[in-house]
């Protein structure tokens, strides 16, 4: 027996997820027309499996699984092109993150592996040194996420031209540094 597609919808939609993820981006989600000036513009849209505009429509149809678990929202590279060229001025990259958020706290499945891994890298990593430290982080990640050898043979040239150095960097004020991770941890578990 085929199934509609309304029927389908109706089935998982969640008739509050738009207004829970307008609060929690603080857009107003319900604005978006679906002109697709976001995501023709979106320099990473051809690696999503879904584009930007249909995150938005997704959201509006209060289909809560399909916008949590597309790889949309871990490929997005908050570049704000989409709120650059948006006629509604609705913040995209806000949504997004707040799709992030939501989907990591009710531990829905990542489908883009790496993405995870070279966020929590790169901030332990600013972290631990107050900056970024490249060779720290390009090795902690490839070893975190499988890819012993990405990118070594470019580290001897990077090197010699000084784009890159063996040791971390110092960093004056760690501890001002630590209390503003600390207090943007606490603001991100809100």
């Amino acid at each position: 027996m085929k199934v509609s597609a309304k029927s389908e919808t109706q089935k998982t939609a969640s008739p509050d997820f738009l207004e829970v993820m307008e609060a929690a981006s603080g857009e107003k989600i319900r604005i978006c027309y679906q002109c697709g000036k976001c995501s023709a513009g979106c320099p990473v849209g051809f690696a999503m499996d879904l584009l930007p505009n249909q995150v938005l429509r997704m959201i509006q149809l209060g289909l809560r699984d399909e916008a949590l678990s597309c790889s949309t929202i871990w490929l997005c590279a908050s570049c704000e092109t989409c709120a650059a060229r948006c006629p509604r001025e609705i913040e995209i990259v806000k949504v997004m993150d707040a799709l992030r958020r939501k989907a990591r706290a009710e531990d829905y499945h990542v489908p883009v592996r790496e993405v995870p891994i070279f966020i929590s890298t790169f901030l332990n990593t600013v972290k631990r040194f107050g900056r970024l430290y490249e060779a720290g982080f390009v090795g902690a990640y490839n070893i975190l996420s499988g890819h012993l050898t990405k990118d070594m043979d470019k580290a001897p040239k990077m090197l010699l031209k000084h784009k890159i150095a063996l040791t971390p960097p110092r960093v004056k004020g760690m501890g001002k540094v630590r209390k503003l991770i600390k207090k943007a941890e606490e603001i991100s578990k809100r």
